[in-house]
């Protein structure tokens, strides 16, 4: 089977034609004579890796009412996504090795995104003893970052003996950073001047921060790989700059809505615009986007996190915490930084593609747009201004804080090593369950 894309703009940075046979770029260049099985007109587009995420909630198993691994991966290759990692969260946790087989086989199954497990670091997410880390990252998975992500690994003895643990196979412990002492189980909002005057149970910053000095602490006692999940605080910042500084091996991520939406959004104590860490200040949204533009911040990373109507339509106290994103993260970065001359496509492939591939360890994506390489691509219109529409969504998820929001550049097609998943709106029907689709 062979594809030719003409005429695309390879990462902003210049015209070329691309063919693509058997699920591998074999061509790139001026490639007028060539001939294929089908032909994409791509003049116009930009043309980037396939968009990887490292922290996604698919829900499955457990909460197949919020989401199932294949509405997900509807939803992310509407994205322009060809990988996603899955968060251990669900129910069963994936904290054993057959638990991460059983993810990974259906999204095999689905046949989208290559679906890669996240490992939980402890087992039941409990924080008292390790889950099998290294059965997990041996498994057919291959299991590479591992996360309590919804709960902090709060236990600094377990976090070292994790990190420690994980280092023979590069194994990274993504963190969620909340300190439950300071942020207890009622916390919802960012603890400020708002919280007291909305009545809401306050989430102060130094919750984030004490956790992201001990762990970068923690990481250089080790010399572990540790990631500091959704960085919400300037102060969080600081801590990682310094860090970096001295040569730890701390990497970070930023998600969209913690660039985009502040606390100012809660006066209506509309529960759609409760998230965990929660929104922030102004000035802390200001000095995110400023970290990521100077390489503070590594990558961007969704969290993805749909919920059922019935866990978030409630007082914004009791409501679920989370957001839905993979169908707008590219366009948000578009709309916040290309259009306005803060960030280049080439940029953009490197939060969104290039760097969390190399965290994740998925050899077969973020690669260069080069003869040889697997063809895990995205076509992107930089032209196209599009208003969110929630109902419209692949993801069964409703709880989308864009909706009704005009942005800048959409995807238009998605390559999943040569199989076109998404084409004009339109994402592809499921592979049929045969041969293995991993590439890393």
């Amino acid at each position: 089977m062979s594809l030719l894309i003409m005429g695309a703009d390879l990462l902003g940075q210049g015209r070329a034609d691309l063919l693509v046979t058997d699920g591998v770029i074999t061509e790139v260049g001026s490639l007028g004579g060539a001939t294929a099985d089908e032909t994409i007109d791509a003049d116009g587009l930009i043309a980037l890796p396939g968009l990887v995420d490292l922290h996604t909630h698919l829900r499955e198993p457990g909460r197949e009412d919020a989401e199932t691994i294949a509405t997900a991966s509807a939803a992310a290759a509407a994205g322009g996504f060809t990988a996603v990692h899955a968060m251990a969260n669900t129910d069963p946790v994936t904290d054993t090795a057959e638990a991460a087989e059983h993810v990974y086989a259906l999204g095999r199954r689905a046949g989208l995104v290559d679906v890669a497990p996240v490992g939980a670091v402890s087992k039941h997410l409990a924080g008292e003893e390790l889950a099998e880390l290294g059965l997990m990252a041996r498994s057919r998975a291959r299991v590479r970052i591992f996360s309590d992500d919804g709960r902090c690994v709060h236990n600094a003895r377990l976090m070292r003996r994790a990190l420690d643990y994980l280092k023979p196979f590069g194994g990274i412990v993504s963190q969620h950073a909340q300190d439950p002492d300071l942020a207890g189980p009622q916390a919802c909002c960012h603890e400020g001047e708002l919280s007291g005057r909305l009545g809401l149970p306050g989430w102060p910053g130094a919750a984030e921060e004490t956790i992201v000095a001990r762990d970068v602490m923690l990481a250089r006692h080790t010399g572990g790989r540790v990631h500091i999940a959704h960085v919400s605080t300037a102060g969080s910042l600081e801590v990682i700059r310094w860090a970096k500084a001295q040569g730890i091996n701390v990497t970070a991520e930023v998600t969209p809505h913690h660039l985009a939406l502040t606390t100012a959004l809660l006066t209506g104590y509309d529960p759609v615009y409760k998230v965990n860490p929660p929104l922030r200040p102004t000035q802390d949204a200001e000095a995110l986007a400023e970290a990521l533009l100077d390489g503070t911040i590594d990558i961007v990373a969704t969290d993805h996190a749909p919920h059922a109507r019935n866990d978030k339509e409630h007082a914004f106290v009791t409501a679920a915490f989370g957001m839905v994103g993979l169908e707008t993260a590219l366009p948000l970065l578009a709309t916040l930084f290309v259009e306005q001359g803060r960030m280049s496509w080439a940029d953009v492939a490197r939060v969104l593609s290039t760097t969390p591939a190399a965290l994740g360890q998925l050899t077969g994506h973020g690669r260069p747009l080069e003869a040889g390489e697997p063809a895990n691509l995205t076509l992107v219109d930089p032209a196209a201004h599009w208003t969110v529409d929630r109902d419209s969504s692949r993801s069964l998820g409703r709880n989308n804080p864009w909706h009704g929001r005009t942005f800048t550049a959409r995807v238009t097609t998605t390559l999943l090593r040569g199989r076109v998943t998404l084409r004009d709106g339109v994402v592809a029907d499921p592979l049929p369950a045969a041969a293995d689709q991993r590439s890393w």
